[in-house]
């Protein structure tokens, strides 16, 4: 009888500053993209409710978004993550004292959508997550061959 070794999947955590849109959308992006791979969180500085605006994007590409919550960083603090997106300049500086360990951690500045309060601007933030989390699965993907 031959046994097959599950691996256990990576963990993955989007930081910015309310854990409202941008976060949340990196969240829900890479779930879809690749939910078999990675185990999915997200977090905030100063959570607050999920923005309308980026449920609506999300929900307007087909991205579930189910279960999404705005999460303090602070009840992830503990938790070991094997890639940590940080999404923002506040949350880039709350990071300096996270408890957390993680293996990779990649900054990417991303424009706030709340600032503009229009679906656009939402769909702009869409857009960009999509294209760099595409573009970090390719990279994901080559690496894992190597190993």
């Amino acid at each position: 009888m031959s046994h097959f070794f599950m691996p256990t999947k990576k963990k993955v955590l989007f930081l910015c500053s309310a854990n409202s849109a941008r976060s949340l959308m990196g969240e829900a992006i890479l779930r879809h993209l690749s939910a078999d791979q990675f185990e999915v969180f997200s977090a905030g500085k100063e959570p607050d409710r999920p923005q309308a605006l980026a449920l609506q994007a999300l929900e307007a590409h087909g991205v579930n978004t189910s279960g999404l919550a705005s999460k303090s960083i602070e009840a992830l603090a503990e938790h070991y993550f094997d890639t940590v997106f940080i999404l923002c300049e506040k949350a880039l500086q709350a990071c300096h004292h996270w408890k957390g360990g993680c293996g990779q951690l990649f900054y990417w500045d991303i424009s706030d959508p709340r600032l503009h309060g229009q679906l656009d601007a939402y769909e702009h933030t869409f857009n960009d997550i999509y294209q760099r989390l595409s573009l970090w699965l390719l990279i994901e993907a080559r690496d894992d061959i190597r190993r």
